[in-house]
């Protein structure tokens, strides 16, 4: 029964967002804007899969996955800002001329091809994510040491990226593309295409996570979560299991990023703020964590909200995710979608309570 319902709900959701959406835009019910917006849910929940397997499933809260998704977002925008240039008859861009810079810096050369640019967008966050992994877990460092430390991280690298000595456009970060793979991306069709490929790469980055949760592998990681010190005992290597699942949470943070990129047109070090990694956590924590449904549901959910609490009460946003926050973690510790398990548990209990009672 529950395979069942899994099913239906997969079919929904593909229906709802692959025919019913697409359909209500090229029936004018829908703008294209609408579209885009939901375009960059997608790509967030995609990032939200990636905390969920490392923090839902292996009990390891990481606050650093801004910093992955902004390093796949810059590396798409180094592309296009080059093609762009080029494009113009310019040696540098723009933001390098204003700074005086003579010569592009070696770092950019690579993002001249489409394809290298992919690769180094996957290679960049997956070998960032090693060296801290390897670090961290050989360290032992774990619990909130963990979410302190990858904070801090995350904090670093933002002041980094916010100096105009990197390179990388300072505090204004990176903006103003015309196009990718030479189709524009002001055009409607473009925007409805790069929504459909996010919905699709969801739905791989989906259905990878569930074969990983469901393998061997996945109930390792579950076993970390639950009792680390009973699975060191045995010959499973702990470290390694918990790298992997490091490594493969800042990819799809990574793709999430890259996806994101030409459907917003700007990328700034204010993505990979403090801020905005505990954001990525709470949705997961609303969403319901361990539970990959709650992850993308909750990514979602919280970012539909937002669009609409910041057109109403412009300033009550954080109030209202705090509010949310305080209350799913006090009534409702599974979330979103363990709401109907918590309410019926409750009254399950309150009913066997007043029948003992009398």
């Amino acid at each position: 029964m529950k395979t069942k319902n899994n099913i239906l709900l997969y079919i929904l959701f593909i229906a709802f967002f692959a025919i019913l959406l697409p359909a209500g835009y090229l029936t004018g019910l829908l703008s294209v804007n609408t579209i885009s917006v939901w375009g960059r849910y997608f790509c967030f929940a995609i990032a939200a899969l990636g905390i969920d397997l490392i923090w839902g499933y292996t009990g390891i809260l990481s606050m650093c996955q801004a910093f992955f998704f902004c390093l796949g977002s810059y590396g798409i925008a180094m592309h296009l800002l080059l093609k762009k240039t080029v494009a113009a008859g310019a040696a540098l861009p723009d933001f390098m001329a204003w700074n005086k810079i003579e010569t592009l810096p070696f770092f950019w050369q690579p993002f001249h091809s489409f394809g290298w640019s992919v690769i180094l967008c996957l290679l960049i966050p997956a070998a960032f994510a090693f060296i801290i992994g390897l670090v961290l877990f050989r360290s032992r460092i774990k619990g909130v040491y963990m979410a302190i430390i990858t904070q801090a991280l995350t904090l670093a690298m933002w002041l980094i990226f916010l100096r105009n000595e990197t390179n990388l456009g300072g505090t204004n970060g990176l903006t103003d593309f015309n196009s990718i793979l030479g189709y524009s991306l002001s055009a409607s069709s473009v925007k409805l295409a790069l929504y459909l490929v996010s919905l699709a790469v969801l739905c791989t980055a989906y259905y990878c996570c569930y074969r990983i949760t469901h393998s061997k592998f996945g109930k390792v990681l579950q076993a970390i979560r639950d009792s680390e010190s009973r699975v060191s005992y045995t010959a499973y290597k702990v470290v390694d299991y918990k790298l992997a699942v490091f490594v493969v949470a800042a990819l799809l943070a990574a793709v999430g990023g890259m996806l994101y990129l030409p459907q917003t047109g700007i990328i700034t070090p204010g993505r990979m703020d403090v801020k905005a990694s505990v954001e990525m956590v709470m949705w997961v924590a609303l969403g319901g964590r361990g539970n990959l449904k709650g992850a993308v549901i909750g990514a979602l959910l919280v970012n539909f909200l937002y669009s609409i609490c910041t057109s109403l009460f412009p300033d009550s946003w954080l109030f209202i995710l705090g509010f949310l926050f305080v209350i799913t973690v006090l009534y409702f510790d599974k979330g979103f979608m363990g709401l109907g398990d918590t309410i019926r548990q409750k009254f399950s209990a309150t009913r066997l309570k007043t029948s003992q009672t009398h």
